[in-house]
């Protein structure tokens, strides 16, 4: 992996006002709105905190990976294949950039949720942190995907269309106890809930560790194939 690359990257994407906004300050505008009606329970003011840190996470690593389609639609790719920057190490530095950025939102939001009444047992501080933080991996091939077959104009659209999906089918927005007995069986195809399920353990103690390992996995592994092959075709193209 190119470290000076990456640096770069992250400089590009803290700089960007809006993407920040979007993935530090919503999870945490909306952690304390739906925390202050939540009746008090701590339960529910835990799970609150874990599914908006999760929904923050998601949403940066994604977004990193989306930019890409910018850099398509301005030949910024192109530019980058005629440096000694390999591809795979192009795509690693926009996948590894989303997770670091991620890091914001899923740190802030637990401060928060520290700060307003959440208590929890050191190790499962580390679960809900690191364990979450680890499991982003799909999301951020997932946004490089989008990137690398969106275009500039359609790159938006698309990114919130998934966001919603993966968030309101994966119980970050609401516990997947709540959900209609349908929407539950679909629910359990999508990464977004094996991910989630790791911040909600510490509450609901249901944590199906392999099977949750084996499924975020097998989503990385097979989007990153698809990631492989489409950049490929682009640089054929070329």
């Amino acid at each position: 992996m190119n470290l000076t690359y990456l640096a770069l990257e992250l400089r590009r994407t803290i700089r960007a006002p809006r993407f920040l906004i979007f993935t530090v300050g919503f999870p945490v505008i909306f952690y304390l709105l739906f925390s202050s009606i939540s009746g008090g329970d701590p339960d529910a003011r835990t799970i609150i905190m874990v599914g908006m840190g999760a929904f923050g996470g998601m949403t940066a690593t994604v977004s990193a990976g989306t930019r890409i389609a910018a850099e398509r639609a301005s030949g910024w790719q192109r530019q980058l294949r005629l440096t000694p920057l390999s591809g795979q190490g192009y795509l690693f530095a926009k996948g590894m950039c989303g997770m670091l950025i991620a890091l914001g939102p899923l740190l802030l939001v637990s401060i928060i949720g520290m700060s307003t009444g959440v208590h929890l047992e050191p190790g499962q501080w580390v679960q809900v942190i690191l364990g979450t933080w680890i499991a982003l991996a799909p999301f951020a091939v997932l946004g490089v995907l989008i990137g690398q077959v969106a275009t500039g104009d359609s790159v938006q659209a698309i990114g919130s269309a998934v966001f919603m999906l993966l968030s309101l089918g994966g119980g970050l927005w609401f516990p997947p106890s709540q959900m209609p007995g349908w929407m539950r069986d679909v629910a359990h195809v999508l990464p977004s809930y094996w991910y989630g399920g790791i911040g909600r353990d510490v509450v609901t103690h249901d944590l199906q560790a392999t099977r949750t390992l084996l499924v975020l996995v097998a989503w990385t592994v097979v989007l990153a194939l698809i990631v492989t092959r489409r950049f490929r075709a682009d640089s054929a193209r070329v």
